[in-house]
């Protein structure tokens, strides 16, 4: 109990000191306070991106498989002569793997007209995304329908004129109305809605169905040439869940090259394209954002240790008579060291807390005013705890030691 009692009292010698100096512990608490800031705030927005852009990747699914004819490669060097002249995906690829492949849940052609004009009667939607998929699309795509259904299997294989509308295009053409059974118009073609899909909202990698369309691939292949390098054209492999990604990946590219007839030791002439490509990327770009946020930051925050570790050798000086008294009377060295360094941490503390507040402050505006939600999470607001007790104990140690050594009757003499 004793030593809990010498720690409320230090804490309170500690708290009567700062309360008795407000303009200077105001100063001293100023680089702490934008230090934190700083580095909470770019971990914040990094956390929050991070995290939505995640999201979109998971939409593409973990056991998912894209062959296409463009790696997904980022980067200044990318050497895009060396993909010029590979083949697109086709629709003999396309056939070939969904009669080969033994581990694939689902194997789906996929091709995409972009910025198409929607129209029903009066109404207009411009910009929407007119993709068309073979029958297998929802085998290998997560859909979630808000109204009606995705398409049957005589309509797939008749190319009947049906469609499945992103909620944003139905909300523009029928502005509230039931849009089950209508028709609408679609690159001169009629179609009937028969179903609508669930609102994704905003996604960062454009991954969300909200403005497109959706048609059969027979259908498609009346209105565009659905193996064209201007439509993207590619193969959709997703594999079963009880099977790892590598274990799929080897099979899909042994019979991608046997399609292809390539000989052995020859480099492939497609591109296998999964999520982890999209993730390791997203670490490396957000792990430099990162190291920069710590290093503005922490130039602050050493600033700032510097300027609290000043202030405490000047607490010290002042109060050398006082830490003579107590010494005379019987105080220990660990309690005169316990005193100043816990006014260090303190100073800190409220600098780290100060610097959250903003933070918390900059993510309301964000959400509220900008409509863009940012989350400060709390690993961040525990990360900035914890730097401020660091920051704190380094800048007072030294300061609270000195205090502690001194003695007690040239320190009352002073």
């Amino acid at each position: 109990m004793m030593i809990f009692r010498l720690i409320g009292e230090s804490f309170r010698f500690a708290w009567d000191a700062l309360r008795q100096n407000k303009l200077r512990t105001a100063l001293s608490l100023l680089g702490i306070t934008i230090g934190i800031f700083l580095i909470i705030a770019v971990l914040t927005g990094v956390d929050t991106m991070r995290n939505k852009i995640q999201a979109s990747v998971d939409k593409l699914g973990s056991n998912t498989l894209f062959v296409q004819k463009w790696p997904w490669l980022f980067g200044d060097n990318y050497p895009w002569w060396k993909y010029m002249n590979r083949p697109q995906p086709s629709l003999r690829d396309y056939e070939s793997l969904k009669d080969r492949m033994e581990m694939a849940k689902g194997v789906c052609f996929e091709t995409s007209a972009s910025n198409r004009t929607i129209k029903y009667h009066s109404n207009s939607v411009e910009g929407a995304s007119l993709n068309a998929a073979s029958q297998e699309y929802d085998r290998t795509w997560n859909l979630e329908f808000q109204d009606g259904r995705y398409f049957t299997d005589n309509e797939g294989r008749n190319g009947s004129p049906v469609c499945v509308l992103g909620a944003d295009i139905a909300d523009g053409l029928f502005n509230g109305e039931e849009p089950l059974g209508k028709q609408i118009k679609v690159m001169g073609r009629r179609l009937t809605v028969v179903g609508v899909f669930k609102k994704e909202g905003d996604d960062m990698l454009g991954m969300s169905q909200d403005k497109n369309v959706l048609i059969p691939l027979n259908l498609a292949k009346g209105l565009f040439d659905v193996q064209d390098d201007r439509y993207n054209p590619q193969v959709t492999v997703r594999g079963k869940d009880n099977i790892s990604l590598d274990e799929v990946e080897a099979e899909l590219r042994g019979q991608m090259r046997s399609i292809h007839r390539l000989r052995p030791g020859e480099e492939d002439d497609f591109s296998l394209n999964k999520t982890t490509m999209l993730s390791n990327q997203l670490d490396i770009m957000f792990g430099v954002v990162k190291v920069a946020g710590w290093v503005i930051g922490g130039f602050s925050i050493l600033v700032g240790g510097f300027g609290i570790a000043n202030i405490m050798f000047v607490s010290v000086k002042e109060r050398t008579n006082i830490i003579g008294i107590q010494k005379s009377l019987g105080a220990k060295n660990y309690f005169i060291l316990l005193q100043f360094i816990f006014e260090s941490v303190v100073l800190c503390l409220l600098g780290g807390a100060f610097g959250l507040g903003l933070v918390y402050l900059l993510t309301l505006v964000f959400t509220y005013g900008a409509k863009v939600e940012v989350i400060l999470y709390m690993s961040n607001i525990v990360l900035g705890i914890g730097v401020s007790v660091i920051i704190g104990l380094i800048s007072g140690f030294w300061p609270a030691y000195s205090a502690s050594r001194l003695d007690p009757v040239e320190a009352i003499r002073s």
